[in-house]
């Protein structure tokens, strides 16, 4: 993963998202050791108190637990928790502007649902 060090979203928020997407995917599961900040400070090159704030943020969110001296740790919780943190901030927000543009340019609900529809049958389809 490239992190974007020119876009509004700050590294600390990228690294977070990008573990939050390893437990999504699979890579990371319950009780599965997650990079230590130094070790995500090399894979990145960026400062380890900055990887450190993602892990914290993650922490925080109880997406992952502290073992003493051994480092974090993905939680029981965190796929839940990460599903439903992204649904209900990611998604609606994906889907309020998309119906703000729906709005501006005139298309109704029917088709507005017709093209999600039409969208998530070309996705299953890949």
């Amino acid at each position: 993963m490239l992190l974007n060090s020119d876009g509004s979203t700050p590294i600390y928020v990228q690294i977070a998202e990008w573990i939050e997407n390893e437990i999504l995917n699979g890579n990371l599961e319950t009780d599965d050791k997650v990079f230590s900040q130094y070790k995500l400070a090399d894979m990145f090159t960026i400062n380890p108190a900055t990887a450190a704030k993602g892990l914290n943020l993650l922490y925080e969110e109880n997406i992952l637990y502290n073992k003493r001296g051994l480092g974090k740790f993905v939680s029981s919780e965190a796929m839940k928790i990460i599903l439903e943190k992204r649904k209900n901030q990611k998604l609606k927000g994906l889907l309020a502007e998309a119906a703000m543009e729906a709005e501006r340019l005139q298309v109704s609900d029917e088709e507005l649902v017709r093209m999600l529809k039409e969208i998530m049958n070309e996705k299953k389809e890949e």
